[in-house]
């Protein structure tokens, strides 16, 4: 009999609602309920498909669970802690477990930093190389992702859409996380590009031993 699968990251009644109108004594008057009252469990390996319509509440989801929005209520719980009642402190021991592949490969890069310094930017601030080997680990990352090592020191607006995606694939993986959230990280690119970076995402899931949402 097989071993039952780990749950990696289980989300509780998450809401989030966005005020949109307050009154004269700055309280809500009109919210909008970007999402209301979702649970579903993420399971160590798998790929999870979080199926909805434009405007649904999938991305913000997404990002509630990398801590980019708080959660109106609700929990998000990773080996028996729930996030959202950790202080910002505390929540940030646990952002490199969880990231994050935008949408939009062209909104998501920092136009002024070279791809070698966007891929190395998350290893710095989370402390987990030394100095001497960080610009190995970006090599090795560039390498995965299918671009080539000298391309280190071009900036963003010199690469393609896809070129740009696999830069922001990269910066994930460089932290080694337990769970990426994929943004409809190919919805942005061209239709001949999209296949193309689907099929990394899977080898990468395979290499890695990844979970994905």
């Amino acid at each position: 009999m097989s071993e039952e699968k780990k749950v990696l990251l289980e989300v509780k009644n998450l809401k989030k609602y966005f005020t949109v109108e307050t009154d004269f004594f700055g309280k809500p008057k009109a919210v909008l309920k970007a999402v209301d009252d979702v649970s579903f469990k993420i399971y160590e390996g798998e790929a999870l498909g979080l199926v909805g319509e434009s405007g649904c509440g999938k991305s913000t989801i997404g990002k509630m669970l990398v801590d980019l929005y708080k959660p109106t209520d609700g929990q998000i719980i990773s080996n028996g802690t729930d996030l959202t009642k950790l202080s910002h402190t505390e929540r940030r021991k646990y952002c490199k477990d969880i990231q994050l592949i935008f949408q939009d490969p062209y909104a998501s890069l920092n136009p002024r930093m070279t791809i070698g310094d966007i891929i190395a930017e998350p290893i710095r601030i989370n402390r987990l190389l030394p100095e001497n080997q960080i610009e190995d680990r970006v090599t090795y990352l560039l390498n995965c992702v299918g671009l080539a090592n000298h391309q280190r020191n071009r900036y963003p607006h010199e690469f393609s859409g896809g070129q740009r995606q696999r830069v922001g694939i990269a910066r994930a993986l460089a932290v080694q996380p337990k769970l990426i959230v994929c943004d409809e990280p190919v919805s942005a690119l061209d239709v001949s590009i999209q296949a193309q970076v689907l099929n990394l995402l899977d080898d990468l899931k395979e290499e890695f031993g990844l979970t994905y949402l």
